[in-house]
């Protein structure tokens, strides 16, 4: 066989060929599943900051209650390590005052483990009153 004929033979490519297109189709299905892990990990904090602004602003309940709520329901769906800074205080929102949770939180890069402190979400409910004000 000549140099050129042996350059020219593709024998033996398609395993080459499969491993590097299979590599590739693998990385990019891990990023989208990390990319629906990050975005999943986002909803539940957001939505435990909504339930425990809204429980915090009832008029029979303490602030503090409302971040003890926002706890436990990030404690139940991802773990206690995303729940450790919830903070609640009053603010006024177009003349009302208004009960806020703020959760900063670990964004997922790599499973579960990311950046600590990189996911920040608040939420805001109207205080609840019990009399004429």
């Amino acid at each position: 066989m000549t140099l050129r004929r042996e350059l020219e033979d593709e024998r033996g490519s398609s395993p080459v060929e499969f491993v590097l297109v299979g590599t590739l189709l693998t990385l990019l299905t891990l990023a989208v599943l990390q990319l629906a892990l990050a975005v999943y990990v986002r909803n539940v904090v957001h939505d435990a900051a909504v339930e425990g602004a809204h429980y915090a602003a009832l008029a029979d309940t303490a602030p503090a209650e409302g971040a003890d709520v926002a706890r436990q329901a990030i404690t139940r769906a991802v773990g206690a390590s995303y729940a450790e800074d919830v903070t609640v205080g009053t603010s006024e929102e177009l003349g009302h005052a208004t009960i806020e949770v703020h959760v900063r939180t670990t964004l997922p890069v790599i499973g579960l483990i990311g950046i600590p402190y990189a996911l920040e979400v608040e939420a805001h409910a109207p205080m609840e009153s019990l009399g004429d004000e």
